[in-house]
């Protein structure tokens, strides 16, 4: 994989500059521009040679090397919208996908890294993410970026060296992080967990910082003292589940006599997979009614050498379950 024609080039360079100006107008990076640059110069195309997209028919398999010309226009300015992009199927289901950049770049910025840190990205799916965190620190043995699946990180690394970054891609377990390339000052989870893995905060140095998509919201933490504590983010986030921590649901029509509107409700959900196990649905609902229908940001997690536990307002307060990892 290298260069495609100059006509797709062209096509690509005046799209990824659209996606530029499409996310800057959302002013996701007005605290650090320097994340403008790297999503402007990072070539997204090289990182989905192909990809999927659904249909009335099922997946329809847009490719670079498409013999159609107009089929290889709509690849290219499809690797451009903000939207995620699924990258391998097995037996339909999803294994891996590129994720949709404006939230990419919300997480990135969320991240705070900053000149000289290390950082391990757990999930190295297309490589792209990677690729912008290369991009930003100007020195790409600063970023490890890790999968179980070998078929996803050797092709990572192929797109990587494609266009021109060359950081660490490991092959193994995210879950335990990678010890060999400890400590971090930064890590990033780009695949849903259950909880943040203690692996991860032994391997990061004093004051990193760990972003991490839990249940459906982001969860950033800071690592002092061999402990992590912190809070959501405010808004939603919906990530392929982390392989080998994938959590058991509730069953289908496990209702506990919650109202149709709440079971609904996506902020309803989000606080009853935090407290999945812990507590039963109609627990659920009692404390979100009385609490006044709490968003993401009211809840933070801590990490301690005893486990994890989740929280409402207050780590010390009356709302405080065991989170299940």
């Amino acid at each position: 994989m290298g260069a495609y024609d100059s006509r797709t080039e062209g096509l690509a360079d005046a799209a990824r500059a659209a996606l530029v100006r499409e996310i800057d107008a959302e002013g996701v990076w007005a605290a650090q521009p320097v994340w403008r640059e790297a999503f402007a110069r990072v070539p997204r195309h090289l990182f989905v040679p192909y990809y999927y997209v659904a249909g009335a028919r099922g997946y329809e398999r847009r490719w670079g090397e498409s013999p159609d010309p107009a089929a290889r226009e709509r690849w290219v300015r499809g690797a451009y919208e903000d939207v995620p992009l699924a990258t391998r199927l097995r037996d339909g289901e999803l294994l891996s996908s590129s994720s949709q950049p404006s939230l990419m770049a919300r997480m990135l910025v969320a991240l705070e890294v900053a000149d000289g840190d290390r950082v391990l990205e757990i999930g190295a799916g297309t490589g792209y993410n990677a690729a912008l965190l290369a991009h930003r620190l100007g020195d790409a043995e600063l970023v490890t970026t890790v999968d179980v699946e070998p078929e996803i990180s050797e092709s990572a690394r192929r797109h990587l060296a494609a266009a021109g970054y060359r950081p660490a891609v490991v092959t193994g377990d995210g879950a335990r992080g990678v010890p060999e390339r400890a400590p971090f000052d930064r890590i990033i989870a780009t695949c849903a967990l259950p909880g943040v893995p203690r692996a991860w905060v032994e391997q990061c140095a004093q004051g990193a910082r760990i972003l991490a998509p839990v249940a459906t919201g982001l969860l950033v933490l800071t690592v002092r003292g061999g402990c992590a504590e912190g809070r959501f983010l405010p808004s939603a986030a919906f990530f392929v589940p982390l392989r080998g921590m994938r959590r058991a649901r509730a069953a289908a029509g496990d209702t506990g006599g919650v109202p149709p509107g709440a079971l609904g409700d996506e902020l309803f959900q989000f606080f009853a997979e935090l407290t999945q196990g812990v507590l039963g649905p109609r627990e659920v609902y009692a404390v979100w009614e009385r609490e006044g229908r709490p968003g993401r940001e009211r809840f933070g997690v801590s990490v301690g050498k005893d486990g994890e536990r989740v929280w409402l307002d207050d780590r010390e307060g009356p709302f405080v379950w065991p989170l299940p990892v």
